[in-house]
Order: structure tokens, then sequence, then C-alpha cells
């Protein structure tokens, strides 16, 4: 059996299918009612016969905080794919962000070690990787003086991960880029169209590195299948400019293309008045220091490895986003 964290998520939940479309039998673990139940309905939405797998899938509520819950949750499992994690770049929420990403991830590795699971997959993010290099590599190393909230805790769990293959933990690390997939277009990456559709006028100056989420599930599930234990792997099928990815959105959706530029500069203006915002009426922040510089950066990462690790070739971001403003239109319909 295997087990998947954060199962109601963009990634988490299609990993989830493709485990059941394997062949695998999968628990998955959620904390809302309401989220485990839209994700089901996407599935059934997306393809009738996928209520056929479903025999082979079990549901459990819990917290990967509750130690009692994570001994009863890992019993029986062989694999282990954590993909539950805390995003957020609101200073505010720096606290949690370490309570779920890094003791969180600390609480599944002491758990896996004690229940001797066969194997750890760990999903981080292209954040914990960090450099001057023109293309960023798995080599290259976090930089504390260059960092946020999220990408601090998101770097603490890989260090717990390397922590638990040192005790005999067979363990996988994917730092995947920006995921490109069909899902809640109200969060994460779902964001980028939801605002394209709404008449968004601005784009930032740099640029990161995007993926499919098919291809990401694949690289996941290959490379366990392999048994690439204790590395770690980008995930990124492209590098592009906030700037082409937004007005690639918009050409496939039908509407105006963002058309003016945000500088350096004024994301600088911008951090500041959203704090004196956040200060005097409490609500919460949009854009902190840290997610403003990382806007700002070129953002290029390399993926070398992951491709002859694999022999793998990634779906266009062209293809990717295309598939996704058609998924958009058809749950929210456009002008």
């Amino acid at each position: 059996m295997e087990l998947v964290t954060g199962a109601t998520g963009l990634l988490g939940s299609h990993l989830t299918l493709e485990l059941l479309r394997s062949g695998a039998t999968v628990r998955a673990v959620y904390r809302h009612d309401g989220r485990r139940e839209q994700t089901v309905q996407r599935w059934l939405d997306a393809n009738p016969a996928n209520a056929a797998l479903l025999s082979r899938l079990e549901w459990v509520h819990g917290d990967i905080l509750d130690l009692p819950f994570l001994e009863t949750a890992l019993t029986g499992i062989q694999t282990v794919f954590h993909c539950a994690a805390l995003v957020s770049f609101d200073p505010s929420q720096e606290a949690a962000l370490l309570k779920t990403n890094w003791e969180g991830t600390r609480n599944m590795v002491n758990t896996a070690l004690y229940a001797k699971v066969e194997a750890f997959c760990h999903v981080s993010s292209i954040a914990t990787v960090d450099g001057t290099a023109e293309v960023l590599t798995e080599s290259d190393t976090w930089d504390p003086a260059r960092t946020n909230g999220y990408a601090t805790s998101k770097y603490l769990g890989e260090m717990e991960v390397w922590r638990g293959s040192q005790e005999g933990l067979q363990t996988l690390i994917v730092n995947p880029g920006v995921i490109f997939g069909p899902g809640n277009w109200d969060e994460g990456s779902g964001r980028f169209f939801s605002r394209v559709a709404g008449g968004l006028r601005y784009y930032p100056p740099g640029g990161t590195g995007f993926i499919g989420l098919d291809d990401t599930v694949r690289c996941i599930l290959a490379l366990v299948q392999k048994k690439m234990y204790r590395q770690r792997f980008l995930l990124v099928s492209e590098n592009l400019s906030y700037r082409s990815v937004l007005v690639t959105i918009a050409r496939n959706l039908g509407v105006r293309p963002p058309s003016r530029p945000l500088h350096r500069w004024h994301l600088e203006l911008l951090w500041r008045l959203d704090w004196a915002r956040h200060r005097l009426t409490g609500s919460p922040r949009q854009l902190s220091r840290g997610m403003a510089r990382h806007m700002g950066g070129p953002g290029r990462y390399g993926n070398k490895k992951v491709r002859e690790a694999l022999g793998y070739s990634f779906q266009p971001m062209e293809e990717v986003i295309a598939a996704c403003a058609t998924a958009f239109k058809k749950d929210r319909p456009v002008g």
C-alpha cells in the first residue's frame, strides 16, 4: 500500500489518481471533508470510469502534526509520497510554515523510520535552490541571506529528509517548479488563469521554472520506480518570464493580455505599501518583501539530471497552458 499526504491538493490528488490507475492500493491523507469530496468529483468529471478505481483507495482524516495519527496511517505502508505543505509568502505565517513544512516533515520522517517503510519521496520546491549561477542545478546550495519564510521552511524540511536517509530511510527529494494543471483556480498556480481572466493589466519583471502537472507526476513515479534514492531532482520543463506566461494564458483564454510592466522599483514600493496596509487594517499580506524580490529575479533552473536519469522529454509549456486554459473555460466561461 502507498500513502499520499496532501491528497486533495493539485499534485497530491493527481498523484493519487495515477497510482490507482497503475494498480496500486492507496491510503490518502486529507484534512477537510469538502476538499475530499471536490477531489473525487473532479476525478469522476474527468472520466466516469475512474469510479472503478475508488475501491482501492482508503481516505484517512488526519494531520501530519498528529503523531498518534501518523503511527496508525503509516502502518503497512511501502512507499510514502509526502506532498502536504503550507504555501504562503505572508511573513505573519512564518510560524505556521515552520510548523507544517519543517515539523510536519520531521514527524513524517520519524514515523516512516519507525514503521520501516520501504521508500520516502518528499516533494520540496525550487525555492530551496539558490545561488548566483546563470542556471541553477541540484548542486547549488540554499542561501539563508536570500530567502523567505516559505523557502526556509521547505529547506529545513529537506534537512529532515536527509537526516532520515542517514538513519536508514530510502529517501528521494523532488523540487518542482511552478506546476500548471487543472484544479482549483483560486489558489496556487490556478490564480495565474483566474487573474488573467479577470483583466490583469500588469506583469512582473522576472521569471521562474515551470512544469506541467502530468510531467511532475510521471517523473515522481518513474524516479521512485527506478529507486533513485538519496538524491534530489529539479523538476522543471522550461524557464519562462512571467510576461510570456501571462501573455500565453491570455491568448488561450481569448482575453486582453497584461501589457504594463512592473519594474523592480515598483515591487520594492508595492511591498512596503502592502506592509503599511496590513499594519493599518490587519488584512492579510498580498506581497511580502521576499516575494517581491523573488519575482524580480531571472529564476533559471536546469533539468539535465532528471532528463538523463529517466531519458525523459517534457511536454512544451505552450501545450500545458493551452490544456489548462481549456479546462478553465469549461469551469468558468470567459467573456
